[in-house]
């Protein structure tokens, strides 16, 4: 089983290395989607959830509950390969690292402007409409340390041309990592 983390900016591309992913027998785990459970359970938005887990359980706790996660698709026999999609801070890559020899960080990278259009089109809850928006997540999301995560990343995929562009770049990462 391989465990490999996908990093990047709202709006990068970050879900079509997971499709790909999907396609290859891999199994996605969102650290999104674990925040936005949890958001809807606490009646808050996305990225009050974000904030608040962090501030009451510390930095790790996203990290924390997607191992616990990983660990239970394990247990349960599951051999797939793992995708753990969004990590957001360095102290999430040490607890992925600690728990999961070979784990690799791979980011996507796309400039602001292309990935503020792919929001407007995606229509996600969490995507602002207006860039004021969309610049105040980005800063969130920084505050939390994405950038260190990018910078230090095993990999980085640039996500600023075509999709067939990127999927072949998609597929000849996969081709390195002999996943």
């Amino acid at each position: 089983m391989r465990i490999i983390g996908i990093s990047g900016m709202p709006g990068s591309g970050k879900s079509i290395v997971s499709e790909m992913a999907i396609e290859k027998g891999a199994i996605i785990v969102s650290m999104g989607d674990i925040i936005r459970e949890e958001a809807k359970k606490r009646g808050e938005t996305t990225g009050e959830t974000a904030t608040n887990l962090r501030k009451e359980y510390g930095e790790y706790i996203v990290s924390e509950l997607t191992i616990k996660k990983i660990k239970k698709l394990q247990e349960e026999g599951i051999k797939n390969s793992i995708v753990v999609e969004g990590i957001r801070s360095h102290h999430e890559v040490e607890m992925f690292k600690e728990s999961f020899e070979d784990f690799i960080i791979v980011s996507v990278f796309a400039n602001s402007n292309l990935r503020f259009n792919r929001l407007k089109e995606r229509m996600r809850e969490d995507d602002s409409q207006d860039y004021d928006g969309f610049l105040v997540r980005d800063f969130r999301e920084l505050g939390f340390g994405l950038g260190y995560v990018i910078a230090l990343s095993d990999k980085i995929l640039i996500n600023e041309s075509d999709i067939e562009s990127f999927k072949e770049k998609i597929n000849e990462f996969f081709e390195e990592i002999n996943f």
